[in-house]
């Protein structure tokens, strides 16, 4: 994702310089020649080296974070003392809640941190608010997205578009919504399957819920909409499958004794998942939100729906594109200065508008559409 990103920000005609950096001096190397831009340089970093870290990052105008959301607090702390503007691709609620914390020190700093940027949590985030700032009364908010292969292939139906230990998350994490008007921070993941349709080839799947989709947007839209959630799509049958395995303990954390050794089965199940499932590379990514509410006395429904597939004159995958294109979006409008100082979710400080404008310019297949009746 974090090469996708820079191969991205490398072909913006004001971008003079994108830097890569990698704990692994050979895979920051090798991130840059996938990018084929004579702007792009590469270093060896470790987000541990404090002194070094904040160094690299005052060179820079804005960073984007594509590592472990372990690290997400830590590097929005380098940027206030670095005074350069941060974004990164988050994966978990708390850490996301200790960022936003950090918003007083970002204004008097002068830069913006903004995270959890990405496709889900990220672009999906934008595009509901847009949805709802389209009404004049919102109602709900349904939030479908998903990453498959092209070609599904036994026993999952599902390969691996993105890390094993995030994927484990979604399926294991409670997920929070809202419901009748209220907060729900304790609903179950992998439940509540039900039937989606797309255009062919896919015709009829499935979406459950998973955590971490929202993101920040159940607490920003508490009191503007009755009804929000998120699911995850997938081929039939999936959810069933992954239930089972999370309801024999497989995806449980907590050491158990294995013949005298004590494992955490998620661990075994990870590295299983990892070795045998397909990587990503003919993949689509499926996203349909939709916001219904009223309009001018009527009902009406705001649709935002993208079928995307890897491209193969560029080499990006569907999710390298769905996840990275909306991260470093982000990151070059705050480089432009488009952002407010804070730390910010991203539905509250970016432009709707600006933000699908510049979705459209990257060649995403979004469609947007306003339903009335």
């Amino acid at each position: 994702m974090g090469r996708a990103a820079a191969w991205d920000m490398c072909r913006q005609p004001d971008v003079g310089e994108v830097t890569i950096a990698d704990v692994d001096g050979k895979r920051a190397k090798e991130a840059a020649e996938f990018a084929r831009c004579d702007c792009v340089r590469h270093v060896e970093l470790n987000v541990k080296k404090r002194d070094r870290m904040l160094a690299a990052m005052k060179e820079a105008d804005a960073v984007l974070g594509a590592v472990s959301y372990t690290v997400n607090l830590e590097l929005s702390e380098l940027a206030i003392e670095a005074g350069v503007h941060f974004n990164d691709m988050g994966g978990n609620n708390t850490v996301v809640a200790e960022q936003l914390k950090l918003d007083e020190r970002a204004k008097a700093a002068g830069i913006s941190i903004i995270p959890d940027t990405g496709l889900a949590p990220g672009m999906v985030c934008p595009l509901a608010m847009h949805g709802v700032r389209k009404m004049d009364e919102a109602e709900s908010v349904r939030i479908r997205v998903g990453g498959l292969p092209q070609k599904p292939r036994p026993p999952l139906n599902y390969m691996l578009v993105f890390s094993v230990e995030g994927l484990i998350n979604e399926y294991v994490e409670p997920c929070v919504a809202i419901q009748d008007g209220r907060i729900v921070e304790n609903v179950e993941p992998l439940v509540d399957v039900e039937e989606i349709e797309f255009p062919p080839p896919f015709g009829k799947l499935e979406a459950f819920n998973t955590s971490g989709g929202t993101s920040t947007l159940p607490h920003t839209l508490l009191g503007l909409v009755r009804e929000l959630d998120y699911k995850t799509i997938r081929y039939p049958g999936h959810a069933d499958k992954m239930r089972t395995i999370l309801e024999l303990g497989l995806m449980d954390g907590t050491p158990v004794d294995a013949g005298g050794l004590m494992v955490p089965p998620r661990s075994v199940l990870e590295s299983v998942i990892a070795n045998n499932l397909p990587k990503g590379h003919d993949d689509v990514v499926l996203v349909r939100v939709t916001v219904e509410g009223k309009k001018d006395g009527k009902k009406a429904r705001a649709v935002y729906e993208m079928i995307d597939y890897r491209d193969e004159r560029t080499g990006l995958t569907a999710m390298m594109r769905g996840t990275a294109l909306p991260a470093s979006i982000i990151c070059m409008m705050m480089a432009r200065g488009e952002t407010a100082p804070g730390a910010t979710p991203q539905e509250l400080a970016i432009d709707g508008d600006r933000f699908i404008e510049e979705i459209l310019a990257r060649g995403m297949p979004l469609e947007v559409r306003l339903e009335m009746g």
